[in-house]
């Protein structure tokens, strides 16, 4: 399989027609434009629906029942989008509807700016909406893994019965990059959905519904969404170490901040300096277990967030008082250089060695 050059964007948006996706509904933001202007018109060429929406509340429940009539069903948006989408999503989740949800985060509170930003991981790993519900978190941090994830997204939302959110950011979709267009595994052989409501003709008809009123009938579906995400924690856990066997520090970072804290720890790596990565590749379920093993093998922590310090609370609750975690964190659209993260990881190995060396 030859290397493409593809921008991000439109790696997730053909990845996702390649994954079987026929209906995409969104709205205009920057920085996801590309997404749909994609697949606007490359839907009219499989046979997909494309809508562009009035507005993202329309989209999202357009996503629904899609979803609902058994297509695989895809909505885009940024930061701001994807608050107007939150209620949806929950439609979404208490349903049981399989769906897939791109934001690519811009900066924020409030419109905020266009430039890159994590400050929605709160957001997205713990529910967003209202209720007891999750989403599974992708973060990928090449392009390569926005295409791989894409179509692992669209598999997993069915297996699941559950909307799955990809997590990236402004760089990541606006920039251009070689990728390996991996095909679809499953092209032919895309799972049955006997839930959705496609006619009735010569079975009971199917009721797909968010409001459950009779005694008992809600904590019933809060149970079987529970035992959902119970599974995900059991087989959904993914991460990637890079230098973590012998380092001293180990940086915790994902999406872009991931590929600017590679850079760093490979630079303090060529001077000495024993500086490790742990990458979650899914946010939720979280790798938990990793860090806190990590953790008791007395690897101090450095968190490297593109926002006021989000994810670093999922760290800290995964070392458990086992050692150290720090954090170094940019809010407000600012991404980080490699030669700044770089000079900030040396005071800190410089104030630990200080530290060390007055006990």
């Amino acid at each position: 399989m030859d290397k493409v050059l593809m921008k991000g964007s439109e790696a997730i948006a053909e990845a996702a027609v390649q994954a079987g996706c026929r209906f995409f509904a969104g709205y205009p933001i920057t920085p996801q434009n590309e997404i749909p202007e994609y697949l606007s018109w490359r839907m009219e060429e499989v046979g997909g629906v494309f809508m562009q929406a009035e507005s993202e509340l329309a989209a999202i429940n357009m996503v629904y029942g899609a979803s609902a009539c058994g297509a695989r069903a895809m909505t885009s948006s940024s930061s701001p989008g994807i608050s107007l989408k939150l209620e949806g999503i929950s439609h979404l989740a208490v349903a049981r509807l399989p769906a897939v949800i791109v934001n690519v985060q811009r900066g924020g509170p409030g419109l905020g700016n266009i430039t890159a930003s994590q400050a929605d991981y709160f957001q997205a790993v713990k529910g967003g909406g209202h209720g007891d519900y999750h989403m599974l978190v992708l973060a990928p941090f090449s392009l390569q893994e926005l295409w791989d994830f894409t179509m692992l997204a669209f598999d997993k939302a069915d297996e699941y019965r559950c909307p799955v959110m990809i997590l990236t950011d402004g760089v990541l979709a606006q920039m251009m990059e070689p990728l390996v267009r991996t095909p679809y595994m499953k092209p032919h052989d895309l799972p049955d959905k006997p839930w959705a409501v496609t006619g009735c003709a010569g079975r009971e008809p199917n009721i797909i519904r968010t409001l459950f009123m009779a005694d008992g009938e809600l904590a019933e579906q809060n149970r079987i969404l529970q035992e959902t995400y119970r599974r995900m924690h059991e087989h959904e856990i993914r991460s990637e170490a890079y230098f973590s066997d012998d380092a001293d520090i180990v940086l915790v970072a994902h999406g872009i901040a991931a590929r600017v804290s590679l850079s760093a720890a490979e630079r303090l790596r060529a001077s000495g300096c024993k500086v490790g990565l742990l990458r979650p590749q899914t946010l939720y379920p979280f790798p938990s277990r990793r860090i806190h093993d990590l953790a008791a093998a007395g690897k101090r922590m450095v968190v490297v967030e593109l926002n006021a310090g989000q994810m670093v609370e999922d760290v800290r609750l995964a070392v458990d008082g086992l050692t150290k975690t720090m954090f170094i964190g940019r809010p407000g659209g600012v991404v980080l250089e490699p030669e700044e993260l770089t000079e900030e990881l040396l005071s800190i190995i410089e104030r630990e060695k200080s530290a060390d060396s007055r006990v």
